[in-house]
């Protein structure tokens, strides 16, 4: 399974922002796909990445309190596609988003990150 992220960029405060993750390879449902930061330059372990959002093939949708009402995850399941509409951008949510996809069988898999700057 590989993943490749789209999106990332500079955007001022208040601003929008969409990700977009496209998934490839033997994926079966049921799947789940989410996102994940960790700020640029955080040399701690994968496992150590802050959770944002998750979205599984069903569409059922958990989010971070700290993200509530201001970005909305969504997937195609057609495409084996997740998105990620940012809104009401903060400097505190600059990081490396990470796209994660947990398969049918448990195994997870992550893709390379795109970086997200919020700055005036």
């Amino acid at each position: 399974v590989q993943l490749v992220e789209f999106g990332g960029g500079l955007v001022h405060p208040g601003g929008p922002l969409r990700l977009s993750c496209a998934a490839s390879g033997s994926i079966f449902s049921p799947y789940g796909m989410a996102w994940h930061r960790q700020l640029a330059g955080d040399e701690r372990d994968f496992v150590e990445r802050d959770f944002v959002a998750h979205i599984t093939d069903s569409g059922d949708t958990n989010y971070v309190d700290s993200v509530k009402g201001r970005f909305t995850i969504s997937i195609d399941e057609a495409r084996n596609t997740a998105s990620l509409e940012m809104s009401s951008l903060k400097p505190e949510d600059s990081a490396v988003y990470y796209c994660k996809l947990q398969n049918h069988d448990g195994k997870g898999y992550w893709g390379q990150g795109t970086r997200v700057t919020v700055s005036s």
